[in-house]
Order: C-alpha cells, then structure tokens, then sequence
C-alpha cells in the first residue's frame, strides 16, 4: 500500500527487464462468456510480444472457466493468472497494473472490447511533444448480445490535449475504462486505484487523480466497446444504492486534487449530477417494472443531493412510478394526466 494506505504501490519494471510498448491487462470475474470478444479483439491488432503484452488475470471465477478460452483464443500469446481467491475488483485491477511491463497500460476488463485502430491510434498522443499522462477515446455501449446502444459524447471537435478537463471531470463521470490508456510511469507516480471505494466510481477518481498532474488527450474517434448487461459489475449496487453512495463518497475525495477556491462549488455540482443520474435510472427501473431498483436509486438521489430541482426531480419520478405501477396492474396505458 500507499503511504495513504488506501492504494497500492505500482513499483517501477526492474531495470534490464523487456518493456514493450503495450500492456493489455485483462481482469475478469464470472465473464468468461464474453472474454473471446474480447480477446479476438485485441489479437486482431497484435504487433506482436515485443510490442505488446497481453494478460488476462482473473479474480477467481465461480461460475465459468475464463482459463480454457485463453487457452482456445489464445493460442499461447495470452498470459493468465488466477488469484487463489477472490480478492474484489480494485485488488485484481491492482494485481493487474503490477504485472504490466509496457510503457502504456490499457485496463480491458474481460467483457469490453476495442475497435480496429485502437492500440494504433492510441499510441499517438504519447509520441507528442507535450508529456501526456493518459488519453481516451469515444466509447461506444453495448448490450450482452454484443448490439450497439449508445455512443459517447464529443469532448472537442477534434483530436487533441483538453483544456480545463480536471474541472469537466470532477463534475461528473463521463468515460467508461476501456476507453482510457495510462502511460505506467503515472500509475508509478500516483498508486493503483483507491481501495475505500468499493463498488462504484474507483475508475473516475483515477482519472480525476490524473488529471489534476498533467494533460490528457482527447481522441475523437469511437475506438473502444463498454458494455452495459445485466450481468455487469455494477448491477448488483444498482439493488441498493450502494453505487450512488459510492459516487458521493468520490466526490469527496477528489476535493484534494482541486482548485481550493473552486472545489466546494464542484462539489455540489458534482452531488446535483450524481443524484440526477440516479434519478434517471429510478425512472428506467420503474418503467421496466423493477421497483427494487427504482427504489433503491430514488432514496440514494436524495441521500446525496437536495438541491431544489433533484427534490423536485425525485418527485416526479415517485408520480411516475405510480402510474407505472397501475398500468401493469390494468394491463393497460393510464393518462399521465
């Protein structure tokens, strides 16, 4: 651990060692099924071992073999490591920035993907002349059956360094991980992610950590898959809230990382947001018929924020929930009003 004691030490490759140019960390937990997307696309780009490094490290799967698709899909060119027993998301992630090599780590977890071009494309930014420490690309969201659902937004209208995004960031969450690349030095620099956040948003305090230090670039091209099933890593919290309480407590520990004079305003903006967001996912739940959840997401909004419009928001969607509610027990559409 850090001297924080809430990270772990990523400590610098031993001197002599081969360092290619890529590491490819790939944890997995229970995605077994998935795990040949994602390996068969980044073998598809593979410049080859002394350029890439390509590890799958998993956190002790229960309910699939994610050892035998590296073995089929791997061929050989894929290292894998299992934790003798499950250690949690933010130990394995760190198990996995431990063992890269590369002067670039690209965190895949082991139901993403990436599009052709990425590991090409995003090698770019760190051969500028400014000393980027991470960049990221445009994602594109997925459902369980690989189907296309949304797209990431457009942070500026070309590819380049971003002004003013510790600001943009701390707000709110806006990318997913297999979208970002770091080069190792800055996970060397800073530590591994921070182990207090147990669920949700231990990803976005990274990326807010790094911004805070230097430049990061902007790539404006869709590269990256994220997807969003049932079977994700946080649809368990989504039943409690646990993942709202989770964004509240990044919120306040990026204050650290922000400009003193602007960070208590970020904080409330960044509070607004996450129980809005929360808000939004109330009202899907209720519409799909998943009271639990739309409960769940309701009660953890206002535990976060009570800005004015976030009270106001969240009666709306109770309003909306009963009305939900009535048409399946009718069978049929009840008039909003």
């Amino acid at each position: 651990m850090t001297a924080e004691g809430h990270r772990d030490v990523i400590a610098a490759v031993e001197g002599g060692s081969p360092r290619p140019t890529w590491s490819v960390m790939i944890p997995t937990f229970n995605c077994a099924r998935h795990l040949e997307t994602t390996l068969t696309s980044v073998l598809a780009q593979d410049p080859g071992p002394e350029h890439m490094q390509i590890d799958v490290v998993d956190d002790c799967s229960t309910q699939d073999d994610p050892a035998e698709v590296v073995k089929r899909i791997g061929r050989g060119r894929v290292a894998f490591t299992r934790q003798p027993r499950n250690v949690g998301h933010v130990a394995n992630f760190a198990t996995c920035l431990q063992r890269s090599r590369g002067h670039l780590v690209h965190l895949l977890h082991g139901d993403d993907a990436v599009r052709p071009g990425f590991y090409e494309t995003m090698s770019r930014p760190f051969a500028a002349p400014e000393e980027v420490g991470a960049a990221f690309c445009r994602y594109i969201s997925m459902d369980d059956d690989d189907h296309w659902q949304t797209i990431s937004g457009i942070e500026r209208p070309s590819s380049g360094v971003l002004e003013s995004w510790l600001e943009e960031i701390a707000v709110g969450q806006r990318l997913q991980p297999p979208c970002m690349v770091v080069r190792r030095s800055v996970y060397e620099r800073f530590g591994g992610f921070d182990r207090r956040i147990a669920s949700y948003g231990e990803d976005w305090e990274m990326w807010v950590r790094i911004a805070a230090h230097g430049p990061v670039w902007f790539e404006v091209a869709p590269l990256a898959l994220y997807r969003t099933g049932s079977a994700s890593l946080t649809a368990g919290s989504m039943r409690t809230g646990r993942n709202v309480d989770d964004i509240a407590l990044v919120v306040d520990l990026i204050q650290a990382h922000l400009p003193p004079e602007r960070a208590h305003a970020l904080r409330l903006e960044a509070r607004r947001v996450a129980a809005t967001t929360a808000l939004r996912r109330a009202r899907r739940a209720f519409a799909a018929g998943d009271a639990e959840v739309g409960v769940a997401q309701t009660r953890a909004a206002l535990r976060v924020s009570r800005h004015p419009t976030v009270v106001a928001d969240a009666g709306r969607t109770a309003l909306a929930s009963g009305f939900h509610a009535l048409e399946r027990r009718l069978g049929r559409p009840v008039p909003a009003a």
